[in-house]
């Protein structure tokens, strides 16, 4: 069977089950996989937005957060593909980052271990695709999707062009196609802008 799928529904179809855990790549507005993310009960994240909905959620506890900072989420997701099970960090130290983990001293500083994250399935949101899974990125939509997809047993993208076969320049392919398991064709492709400030113009 091939990788292209025909709706999010059939992309997803035989892979969802009960407390598993689901990596979604994007960051604010930007490389969301929209059609696929639905419902969550944990969030592993740095920055959450103003989304008055996870706001109510979070607040009732009816989900859970985990905040981490940026770039430790980042490493975190990549040490996951990689398998590296555990890394150290200056970031948290002394902070409610670090409660609960392990601190160590290297050279005569301290420094937090974190581990890996991996994930049953990473959906995540990508520009364009060809039929054997290979990705290609539109600026920031970049972020944190590429190490989500190796760091997913199973991994989805959904994409907004699917392209023929060889039609990308093999230096143009930002995730390889072995590390995408399924992809479908986006039915949300919405531009929007998080915030829209504006100011007259002078004379």
């Amino acid at each position: 069977m091939g990788k292209l799928y025909a709706s999010p529904a059939a992309a997803l179809d035989g892979l969802l089950f009960n407390g598993m855990t689901i990596m979604s790549g994007g960051f604010g507005l930007s490389g969301n996989p929209e059609s696929l993310i639905r419902q969550v009960k944990k969030m592993i994240s740095s920055y959450v937005g103003e989304n008055k909905l996870f706001e109510q959620q979070y607040l009732s506890g009816e989900l859970e957060l985990e905040l981490n900072p940026q770039g430790t989420l980042a490493e975190r997701i990549r040490a996951g593909g990689a398998g590296i099970p555990a890394f150290y960090t200056k970031t948290g130290v002394g902070t409610v980052v670090a409660e609960g983990k392990q601190v160590d001293e290297f050279e005569g500083e301290l420094y937090v271990r974190e581990t890996w994250l991996r994930a049953d399935l990473s959906i995540i949101k990508a520009w364009r695709a060809d039929s054997a899974g290979n990705l290609m990125f539109r600026k920031t939509a970049r972020n944190f999707n590429p190490n989500m997809a190796t760091a997913g047993k199973v991994t989805v993208a959904e994409v907004e062009e699917i392209v023929e076969d060889g039609s990308f320049d093999p230096d143009q392919v930002h995730t390889p196609g072995i590390f995408v398991d399924r992809v479908v064709r986006s039915t949300i492709n919405e531009k929007r802008i998080e915030k829209l400030t504006t100011r007259a113009r002078t004379a």
